[in-house]
């Protein structure tokens, strides 16, 4: 297992997730809190004993680079890392990654390096918590080329997803890029491989998860074609030449590459009991150490939310959010269903009375607002008396300046400054 190599794919320009990845890459986006993206497929890899990691990325990489160099730093004796590979030019290519494929190609004389004999594939955008030493196992005990996370879906899912079609032996004999359900689908079902209990609930196909298990001489050898992404050309190729086998998962999965899917997790993960539990201590989820103080909650009302560490709230109501770090919440406020993503610094009084002098709102949410169904990206300035998602009205998809509106939900975007009396 120390042989195994961690590639985790940070995608191209997510433009699913804009405008929250307006300034930052994908993986570096906020999550649930005090979390971000990507440490939720590296806390799989390093919970399982894979700690060697390198993380591809092009746009907008700062920041990440800057979270992963002081988040996840090993002792020397370790062997571990976790590096970020941006998109770089050299003699032998000069361009933008032009997939996931080729992304990992233009990076394999780094990889080599580490004399890998097997190299774990990793998504950027998922939520899910897997022990990926019984997805090695698998493979290994199969003697596969190539081993494929899969998990049961149902008919009206499968156009989202590449679906997979196995044999009773788990070998891979197809593969078709997110098909139409309302087309002919009985060729692809996975039946005889998916549990009893998925079969109830009508899930009997197979989607690929975006995560790949290859023997490395296999994948070098594949890295030598034409193809420039995974899913698209190179899984199907790899179905027609190699022994590829097929690993179902059946706990929690979500992609989290869409502002729906983004906001929706995030209030999950507030209820009593969520599917994915963040609480869990065999397997947490590692981040960086902030060592902020504790929150500080005066004669405030919180239900069903989370609240991440240094937040100032001052009567106020809060149903069904989720409030992130250093977040500052004024008098008479009501927040519900919205995701925040909090500030990256307090303001000290100097600043505040610059802020007065200048004319324009504190960090944090002013008093008397009422907010619903919204994601508040970091140090946005809300001023006072302001109403967001409240009032009744057609709200359609667009980019309106200070903010932005995706499946009906009011994303007000990093630094904004929101004046007071705004309704929105």
């Amino acid at each position: 297992m120390e042989n195994v190599l961690t590639i985790i794919l940070g995608g191209g320009k997510g433009t699913r997730l804009y405008p929250l990845t307006k300034e930052r890459s994908k993986p570096a986006v906020p999550f649930a809190a005090r979390y971000r993206i990507v440490d939720i497929p590296l806390s799989n890899s390093i919970n399982s004993g894979f700690r060697k990691v390198y993380v591809l990325t092009q746009f907008n990489s700062a920041s990440l680079h800057l979270h992963l160099a002081q988040a996840y730093q090993f002792d020397s004796f370790s062997r571990g890392f976790v590096e970020i590979l941006a998109a770089e030019q050299g003699f032998s290519h000069a361009g933008w990654y032009e997939g996931t494929a080729d992304a990992v190609r233009k990076n394999l004389h780094h990889f080599r390096t580490q004399n890998p004999s097997h190299y774990l594939i990793l998504s950027g955008d998922q939520l899910y918590r897997m022990d990926l030493r019984e997805f090695f196992r698998f493979h290994v005990e199969r003697d596969a080329d190539i081993t494929l996370a899969v998990t049961p879906v149902r008919r009206e899912d499968i156009g989202r997803y590449g679906i997979i079609v196995s044999n009773e032996s788990y070998r891979v004999k197809a593969f078709e890029e997110k098909p139409d359900p309302r087309g002919e689908t009985e060729h692809l079902k996975s039946s005889q491989i998916v549990p009893p209990s998925h079969r109830e609930q009508g899930k009997h196909y197979l989607a690929s998860m975006g995560i790949y298990l290859f023997k490395a001489e296999v994948l070098e050898k594949m890295m030598e074609g034409p193809y420039t992404d995974f899913g698209k050309e190179l899984i199907p190729a790899a179905v027609r030449e190699y022994a590829v086998y097929s690993h179902v998962f059946t706990g929690f999965w979500v992609d989290i590459g869409t502002i729906r899917s983004f906001y929706e997790t995030h209030l999950a993960l507030a209820t009593e009991y969520p599917e994915f539990d963040l609480y869990d201590e065999t397997s947490p989820i590692y981040t960086r150490m902030r060592h902020l103080p504790p929150c500080k909650f005066l004669n405030t009302k919180i239900d069903t939310s989370l609240v991440g560490e240094g937040c100032i709230i001052k009567n106020a109501s809060i149903s069904r959010s989720v409030i992130g770090i250093r977040t500052v919440i004024r008098d008479h406020s009501v927040l519900e269903g919205v995701v925040c993503m909090g500030a990256d610094l307090y303001e000290t009084p100097a600043q505040k009375e610059e802020n007065v002098r200048k004319g324009i709102p504190h960090i944090g949410i002013g008093r008397n607002c009422h907010i619903k169904n919204a994601i508040i990206d970091k140090n946005t300035r809300i001023g006072d008396n302001c109403r967001i998602g409240v009032d009744p009205k057609e709200r359609r998809n667009g980019d309106y300046g200070s903010y932005h509106i995706r499946d009906n939900i009011i994303v007000i975007t990093k630094n904004q400054v929101i004046p007071s009396g705004t309704v929105i």
